[in-house]
């Protein structure tokens, strides 16, 4: 049986709150939310659907259907309405995919906490596969090639493979060549692809080429995505996925609409209302993403800057909210403060700095690694009003809310490698 703990990054906000609560001065990095005030039109959208109580269709009505479907396609993604399911957020689709579709599933490692336990509970093997040196979300493709012949050898039967597009928790986006030889291995060694695009619309730098498997894996392709990071509305629980045209498609998407009917019934109705609205992307909907956008990257650039100072090894963030340093080069350093893996890192930040990380064993990593995820979507100001100015500003880190506690993890991180 899997463990009855609840996820990491639920826990440790929960935790932070509590501490928070009780008089604690903390900055907070170790949660994943997109920390800004809902835009006006989405809460207007919201309350118009308010009388929207009737169950209706379990993949979703027409209407909201039509409209995500539209937002593939906009991104070089023909989608028909009937091949869009949309869910309370993109967790239980993945759940259900998990619960549709047999076979161990390979990850990224690093990867998003989740997709490991949601493995397990289905009794599944998730098989962790490291990295690129450039890029997170993707397995290499050298790596994931032995994986599965290792995992096959030990009798284990892999079938899925789940890339993260830009990646949580690295803040990367892998560039089409790497996308191009996963989706090449998943073709040669018949596995579904599972692409997790809910971060699609926070590319810092609007030029970046964003490739899908779905593009060119078509027939073998997942695509799931959401509102919870792009447009801050995580608690509002929005997600979608995109099944591929053809037989095995169909039978997927049947296999998941089945499981939602017994597990969540529908997405409810307001927030269909909500995300017709917000996938049609009407102007005032394409300049809140460029700015949100805009803000996350001037902000995980200046938090690069700051660990790359301290001596720590760090990809440079292109997409979502996160860096993902290694504080290896400052093993023996630490060692000495008591320091000598990931849990032991997270508690001396934690205690001796006020700094919250979420540890990368969390994250499928080694744990004697010294390696954490760091959220900086949290560092945008506690009230509504510190955080629309912050979206507002051209250049956001001199604001002194910002400016702020950014000199307080400089000076937290530069202490590290006295």
């Amino acid at each position: 049986m899997p463990g009855r703990n609840v996820s990491p990054n639920l826990a440790l906000n929960q935790l932070v709150d509590e501490r928070n609560a009780a008089g604690a001065s903390l900055v907070h990095l170790g949660f994943g939310e997109a920390r800004l005030p809902v835009f006006a039109p989405l809460a207007e959208r919201l309350a118009a659907g308010a009388r929207r109580n009737a169950y209706g269709p379990v993949a979703g009505g027409k209407d909201v259907r039509e409209k995500v479907a539209g937002y593939f396609t906009r991104r070089r993604l023909p989608t028909g309405a009937d091949q869009v399911v949309v869910a309370p957020g993109s967790k239980p689709l993945l759940m259900a995919l998990h619960m549709t579709v047999p076979g161990d599933v390979l990850l990224p490692r690093p990867c998003w906490n989740t997709y490991a336990p949601q493995a397990r509970y289905l009794g599944k093997q998730a098989i962790g596969v490291p990295i690129p040196d450039e890029c997170g979300g993707v397995p290499d493709p050298d790596a994931l090639r032995e994986a599965i012949r290792a995992a096959r050898v030990l009798g284990h039967d892999p079938r899925i493979v789940v890339v993260t597009l830009p990646d949580n928790p690295t803040g990367t986006l892998a560039p089409p060549v790497l996308v191009r030889e996963i989706c090449a291995i998943a073709e040669e060694e018949d596995l579904l692809i599972v692409s997790d695009e809910i971060y699609r619309d926070v590319v810092h730098d609007p030029a970046t080429e964003v490739l899908s498997p779905a593009e060119v894996a078509p027939r073998r392709t997942v695509v799931t995505t959401g509102l919870s990071k792009s447009l801050a509305l995580g608690g509002w629980r929005i997600g979608a996925a995109r099944f591929p045209e053809g037989a095995w498609g169909r039978r997927i998407r049947d296999g998941v609409v089945s499981a939602a009917s017994e597990v969540w019934s529908t997405l409810a109705g307001p927030m269909q209302e909500v995300a017709a609205y917000a996938f049609a992307e009407p102007p005032e909907i394409r300049e809140r993403l460029a700015a949100c956008a805009r803000l996350h990257g001037a902000v995980a650039r200046e938090a690069h800057r700051i660990v790359v100072a301290a001596r720590a090894v760090c990809r440079p963030p292109t997409g979502a909210f996160y860096i993902y340093p290694d504080f290896e080069p400052l093993r023996g350093r630490l060692a000495r403060l008591g320091v000598t893996d990931s849990v032991s890192l997270h508690k001396h930040l934690l205690d001796a700095h006020g700094v919250v990380v979420l540890a990368g064993h969390h994250l499928g990593d080694d744990e004697q690694a010294l390696r954490f995820k760091a959220a900086t979507s949290m560092l945008y100001g506690e009230t509504i009003e510190q955080q629309e100015e912050s979206l507002a500003a051209t250049n956001p880190l001199v604001l002194p809310h910002i400016s702020g506690v950014l000199t307080r993890l400089e000076e937290a991180f530069t202490r590290l490698a006295l």
